[in-house]
Parts: structure tokens; C-alpha cells; sequence
């Protein structure tokens, strides 16, 4: 015949063995999940959070980058407010919202990428 017979295991036997290799099967599945975790969203919560961070801490003078592009230079902002005024051309002010900003460059790395490009 093609059908072989099938024997059913005892209870005893099969309960050790089928929780081990449960674990054993989903192993690297979690493992999967683990590296995912550390070497993508944790990094990128981490960059969030201190993006906000320097956001709340916008100075006069902090050249700024947003998130449509827009280069410029921090004109006036205070404290808890949530925009913030940031000139983009010689006297010419815009409002924006503080939340798009995507990049702040410090005046001092500024100052030492100019000279960089000029030398």
C-alpha cells in the first residue's frame, strides 16, 4: 500500500519536545525582530528626540534647515512659542512653525565651512 501507518505519540514524550522546538522555531524570527529593532528604530527615535530637543533650544543666529528645503538664519525666537522668524534672503523674514525644522547648523560650522569652500 502507498498509506504507511501513523502512530500518534504518548502525551508524556511530546509535551517536553514540542514547547523546546516551539521556541526553537520561532527563534530566529525574534531574532529577526531584535536586530530590526536596535539597528533601525531605535537609532531613529533617538535622532527624533534630540532633533526636538535642539528645536526647543533655537537661539538667535542658528542657521536653520526645513523640511521643504529652505535654508536660513534664525531671526527671533522665544521660548515656547511655536513659530519662530527665520530670514531666507536679505530683508526677507518669514514665520515658520518650529516642528519643520528638519536640520540646525550651528553658526560655528557655518563659519568653518565657508572658509573651508573659500580656501
Amino acid at each position: 500500500m502507498l498509506i504507511s501507518s501513523a502512530y500518534a505519540q504518548t502525551a508524556t514524550g511530546a509535551a517536553g519536545a514540542s514547547s523546546l522546538a516551539g521556541l526553537i522555531q520561532f527563534a530566529p524570527l525574534i531574532l529577526i525582530v531584535l536586530v530590526f529593532y536596535f539597528m533601525l528604530l531605535r537609532p531613529q527615535q533617538q535622532q527624533a528626540k534630540q532633533l526636538k530637543i535642539r528645536q526647543e533650544q533655537l537661539t538667535r543666529g542658528d542657521k536653520v534647515i526645513t523640511a521643504g528645503g529652505v535654508v536660513g538664519v534664525v531671526k527671533k525666537a522665544t521660548d515656547g512659542a511655536a513659530e519662530i522668524d527665520v530670514e531666507i534672503a536679505p530683508n526677507v523674514v518669514v514665520s515658520i512653525v518650529r516642528s519643520t525644522i528638519s536640520q540646525i547648523v550651528s553658526p560655528a560650522k557655518a563659519d568653518k565651512a565657508d572658509k573651508a569652500d573659500k580656501a
